[in-house]
C-alpha cells in the first residue's frame, strides 16, 4: 500500500503517519512534509524520486505530474486503467493526505500585499484532493487532521479495507473543503464587487443545535468563511441547556441593537423583536429599565447586556425566566446565582473585533436567495430635519434611541420610548395605524406614561391616523423617514398638537 502526503498544516502528522507506516503503507512526500516525516525518523520516499523531476519555479510545480495523478486515478477495476500504469512502470496510490495552504489567513493579514495573497494560493494540493475523491472508492482521501484517527481506525479494523460509507464522507470532505477554499479566492478577487455575476459564500458548521425553529426540526449553526466576526466567536457557553435555533435567532437580534446603543444598555428580545430596551448610567438601571418596559414579554426572552454583570445583577436576572443570557462578563457571585438557574444558558464573549461594516445579507427565498447591503448603524442625526415645533438640544439622544430601535423591530414598526427606555412597541403589523394603536395600547397596559413620549416610525406614515393615536396619547416628539404623499396632513395634525416633527429622510424596513 502506498500514501501520498503533502500537508501545510501539519497538525498530528507525525502519528497519522507513523500509523500509516505501521499498516505497511510506503510513504511519499513532497518537500516540506517529506522534510518534517524525516525529522521524526520516518522512511520517505520523495515525490521527486516517483517523478524523476525536481521542484521547480520554487516550489509551484512539484506534483503535478502523470505518474502522480495516473497513481491516484487509476481504477483498479478496469483493465485497460491497470494496464496503461504497468506499461509506464507507474504505482498507484491508496491514501492521499492533503491540506491546503492557509490562503484566507494569508489575505486577511494586516498589509498583506496581493502578491503575498497570490502566493498562498494552492494549485497541486486542490489538485490532488480532488482527484483522490473522484476516485475515492480506491483512493482514501484526507484533508482533515481531525480525521486521522478515523482512518486509521478503520484501516486497522478493515485490514486495510475501508467501507463504501466511509470513503463516500471523506470524499464529501474533500468536495467541500476545495469548494470552500475557491469560494475564498473568489471572493478575494471579486472584493469591492458588490453583487458578481456568480456569488459564492462558503460556510462552516459551528454546532449542532438542540433542535431546529420547532423541536421536530433539526438545525446547526454556521459561520460564514472570511467574515471578520461571527454571532458566537469568541463565546463561552457557561451554563444552561444546549442552544436552539430560536435561541440564536434572537441573540443575533438583540446584538445588532445593542452594539448602536452608547453607554451602559440592555436589550430584551422575543421572537426576534426587542420587547425592552434600556440605556442608563450604569447596566444595572439599564436592566431594570428594559425589564419595567414589558415584563410580560419579557418572560422568557434573550437577554443581552454590553457590560459585565456584578453578583447584584446577577441575582436580579435570577429572579427572572431568561432563555439566554449574554454579556462580556461575569462575576463570581452572579455566576452562582444565575447557575441556580439551570435551565438559563448563560454566554460570556471576550470578542474585541468590529463586525463587518460591509457584511451582506441573506435572505432564503423558494430555490434562490436574496442578497443585499447591510443596513448600516446609525451613527449620528446627519440627515434628520426637524420639519414641525422645534427639538431641545437634550431630547436628541431620545430621538436617536428611538430611531435605533425602531430599526430593529420586524415592519411595520412602531417605538415609543422616554429617558432611555422603550415604553410600547407595535411590531409585524399589516398596517402601520394598528402597529401605532398596539404600541399606545401596550405602554398603557403597563402604566407607562407618554407624556412628552418619543415616537419612531421605521418608514412613512402614509396616513395622519397613526401619529393622531399617538399625539392624542401624549406623545410630543415624532420620528420618521417622510415621504408620503401626505406628509402635509400629518404635519398639520402634529403642529396643531403642539409637537415636534423630524424626518430622517432614510427608511429603514425589516422584514
Amino acid at each position: 500500500m502506498r500514501a501520498l502526503i503533502s500537508v501545510y498544516d501539519k497538525t498530528g502528522l507525525e502519528p497519522f503517519a507513523r500509523g500509516l507506516a505501521e499498516l505497511g503503507f510506503e510513504l511519499v512526500a513532497s518537500g516540506g512534509t517529506a522534510a518534517a516525516l524525516v525529522n521524526d525518523g520516518l522512511t520517505v520516499t520523495p515525490v521527486e524520486t516517483v517523478t524523476g523531476f525536481p521542484e521547480v519555479l520554487g516550489g509551484r510545480v512539484k506534483t503535478l505530474h502523470p505518474r502522480i495523478h495516473a497513481g491516484i486515478l487509476v481504477r483498479h477495476d478496469v483493465p485497460e486503467d491497470v494496464a496503461q500504469l504497468h506499461e509506464h512502470a507507474i504505482r498507484p496510490f491508496d491514501l492521499v493526505c492533503v491540506n491546503l495552504y492557509p490562503f484566507e489567513a494569508a489575505a486577511e493579514l494586516p498589509g498583506a500585499e496581493d502578491q503575498d495573497a497570490l502566493e498562498m494560493i494552492d494549485i497541486g494540493g486542490p489538485a490532488m484532493l480532488r482527484a483522490a475523491a473522484k476516485n475515492h472508492p480506491h483512493v482514501l482521501p484526507v484533508c482533515r487532521p481531525q480525521d486521522y484517527e478515523l482512518v486509521l481506525r478503520e484501516l486497522r479494523e478493515g485490514g486495510g479495507a475501508v467501507p463504501d460509507e466511509v470513503r463516500r464522507q471523506l470524499a464529501g470532505i474533500a468536495f467541500s473543503r476545495t469548494a470552500a477554499y475557491e469560494s475564498s479566492i473568489a471572493r478575494w478577487f471579486q472584493r469591492g464587487e458588490p453583487f458578481p455575476e456568480t456569488f459564492v459564500p462558503a460556510f462552516r458548521r459551528v454546532h449542532e443545535l438542540s433542535y431546529g425553529e420547532n423541536p421536530h426540526q433539526r438545525a446547526a449553526y454556521y459561520e460564514e468563511r472570511g467574515a471578520r466576526t461571527h454571532l458566537l466567536s469568541f463565546v463561552e457557553q457557561l451554563g444552561g441547556k444546549p442552544l436552539s435555533f430560536n435561541n440564536l435567532n434572537d441573540l443575533s437580534a438583540a446584538r445588532l441593537l445593542v452594539r448602536e446603543l452608547g453607554g451602559p444598555a440592555c436589550v430584551i428580545v422575543k421572537h426576534a423583536n426587542p420587547c425592552g430596551v434600556g440605556v442608563a448610567e450604569s447596566v444595572e438601571e439599564a436592566y431594570a429599565l428594559a425589564l419595567a418596559a414589558d415584563p410580560v414579554s419579557a418572560y422568557g426572552g434573550v437577554v443581552v447586556l454590553n457590560r459585565p454583570i456584578s453578583g447584584e445583577l446577577g441575582e436580579a436576572i435570577a429572579q427572572q425566566f431568561v432563555e439566554v443570557l449574554f454579556a462580556p462578563g461575569y462575576t463570581e457571585p452572579a455566576l452562582e446565582a444565575l447557575q441556580r438557574k439551570a435551565g438559563t444558558r448563560i454566554l460570556g464573549h471576550s470578542e474585541r473585533r468590529a463586525p463587518d461594516d460591509v457584511e451582506r445579507d441573506y435572505r432564503r427565498v423558494l430555490g434562490g436567495l436574496l442578497v443585499q447591503e447591510g443596513d448600516p448603524v446609525v451613527t449620528s442625526r446627519e440627515g434628520m430635519e426637524v420639519v414641525c415645533g422645534e427639538v431641545p438640544e437634550e431630547r436628541w439622544d431620545e430621538v436617536l434611541f428611538a430611531w435605533r430601535v425602531a430599526k430593529h423591530v420586524t415592519s411595520n414598526a412602531i417605538v415609543l420610548a422616554r429617558g432611555g427606555q422603550t415604553l410600547g412597541i407595535g411590531a409585524g403589523q399589516m398596517s402601520r395605524v394598528d402597529a401605532a394603536r398596539i404600541a399606545v395600547e401596550k405602554a398603557r397596559e403597563l402604566g407607562h406614561s407618554l407624556d412628552g413620549a418619543v415616537l419612531a416610525s421605521d418608514a412613512f406614515f402614509p396616513f395622519a391616523d397613526g401619529p393622531q393615536l399617538a399625539l392624542d396619547a401624549g406623545v410630543a416628539l415624532l420620528v420618521q423617514p417622510g415621504g408620503s404623499k401626505r406628509d402635509d396632513e400629518v404635519m398639520e395634525a402634529v403642529t396643531a398638537a403642539g409637537a415636534a416633527m423630524v424626518f430622517t429622510h432614510r427608511r429603514h424596513f425589516r422584514h
